[in-house]
């Protein structure tokens, strides 16, 4: 199963504890999709979960320019 979480109007380190939060309600096997603003959140938040131990499957850029879409498994 697939969850999503936008977290574009956040900024550090809320981004991150957000992303986690939502990670600690789904199941193990699931993935977890995350919108997310170029600059900070993209370097800290995919650095952050492989750090917790979870596994970042894809770091895309979407068609919205400044946002990129982050896919991590629980």
């Amino acid at each position: 199963m697939k969850h999503f979480l936008d977290i574009t109007r956040e900024t550090c380190p809320m981004t991150f504890v957000k992303v986690k939060l939502k990670l600690a309600n789904i199941n193990k096997g699931e993935q977890l999709e995350v919108l997310l603003n170029a600059g900070e959140p993209l370097e800290n938040v995919p650095r952050s979960c492989e750090e917790q131990g979870f596994k970042v499957l894809s770091n895309e850029p979407t068609d919205e320019e400044g946002k990129y879409m982050l896919v991590i498994e629980k």
